[in-house]
């Protein structure tokens, strides 16, 4: 690209310094310096006097843009651009660098094509990197030494890094700051700021180049407690987890005398109803039972408790009665007969009527 624009820009430049020509123009007004962060525009402009016929732009010695009176300019990449102005006091070119890069860093020429008549200046394109404290918040016991460590990475140049206290500038023999260039041409910091707190205060670390309209800082609270403030606390925390743990421990009684009582009552409900059962199961057989013992009865019949036996009566009644022959035991006698011959007294002189032996007659009765 750099020999395309110098095969272009030759034939314009010694066309202009053909001699003569016989013009007579000059600088009147040269570019100045300039500092911008990498990635915004820088603009240089160029002021000469009438009657110049060619303005060449270069960077590090590199025609980048070249304008012509009669034709006005030429551009030849999209990064370089410019803006022209005419006044009573001559031709002013604006030199524009859009994107601007770290390589466009050093001197901008406007050259005339006249012996020693060319305007320069110094472009520096610087970067803004990062900045930051590990820690947003620390906490620092009474008497007790702490190290801030602040940590800037990618800057070009190496920034200027300061310490700040409750917005007052802490002095630099406090914090110590160290730097080194990376690979990639930028540059890393790091500063640590030693202290011991006697209070609550925020600090800030604050990173500066040339190219910021303010510097980057990063901060963060430091907070002191006090020995007497920090047994208070915890006391204070200790009472506090008594008092929950109590309502915990309680909560958890209730719910299980809760449920024990649910469990019991559960328990005799089941043991109750089945009681019951078994209570109905015994009434019906003892029902069924009765059945069968009044069923046995009917068909059986009962033994007469109050029954005595007719020897015996005869016996006493009759001792001197002999006892007659046996006689078949399937003899019956009516009930009337029986109930007539047990009521009347038995002399010796009606012996013969007993036919039958006592000893074979039983009553019975039915029911």
């Amino acid at each position: 690209m750099e020999r395309f624009q110098k095969f272009i820009l030759l034939p314009l430049i010694l066309t202009a310094s053909l001699p003569g020509l016989g013009f007579c123009y000059s600088i009147i007004h040269g570019p100045s310096n300039a500092t911008v962060l990498a990635g915004l525009e820088a603009r240089f402009n160029c002021t000469v006097s009438e009657g110049w016929v060619i303005l060449i732009w270069l960077s590090n010695g590199n025609p980048v843009l070249t304008v012509i009176n009669s034709q006005g300019a030429v551009e030849t990449s999209d990064r370089f651009t410019s803006q022209n102005y005419t006044s009573s006091n001559g031709f002013t070119s604006e030199l524009i660098i859009h994107k601007t890069q770290l390589s466009d860093s050093g001197k901008i020429e406007c050259s005339i094509q006249q012996t020693s008549e060319n305007g320069f200046a110094f472009l520096s394109v610087q970067v803004n990197g990062s900045l930051f404290i590990k820690n947003s918040t620390l906490t620092v016991k009474e008497n007790k030494t702490v190290e801030i460590v602040c940590e800037a990475i990618g800057w070009a140049p190496a920034p200027d890094i300061t310490w700040m206290t409750n917005d007052s500038f802490i002095d630099k023999s406090r914090y110590a700051t160290q730097q080194n260039q990376g690979s990639n041409g930028l540059h890393n910091a790091l500063s640590t700021l030693t202290l011991t707190p006697t209070d609550t205060e925020i600090l800030t670390c604050l990173a500066d180049i040339e190219a910021l309209p303010h510097p980057q800082n990063a901060s963060v609270t430091l907070i002191f407690v006090n020995s007497t403030l920090e047994n208070y606390y915890s006391e204070d925390n200790r009472s506090t987890w008594v008092i929950v743990l109590a309502i915990v421990l309680s909560f958890l009684g209730i719910v299980l005398l809760i449920i024990i009582i649910v469990v019991v009552v559960r328990c005799c409900c089941l043991k109750k109803k089945g009681s019951t059962y078994q209570n109905e199961i015994r009434k019906l057989s003892s029902e069924k039972n009765k059945d069968g013992d009044l069923q046995n009865r009917q068909r059986h019949g009962s033994e007469n408790q109050g029954y005595i036996p007719e020897e015996l009566w005869n016996t006493k009644q009759s001792p001197g009665i002999d006892s007659l022959p046996p006689v078949p035991s399937k003899f019956t006698v009516p009930a009337a007969d029986l109930h007539t011959s047990s009521s009347r007294k038995v002399g010796p002189q009606r012996r013969a009527d007993y036919l039958i032996s006592p000893k074979k007659i039983r009553n019975m009765t039915l029911v």
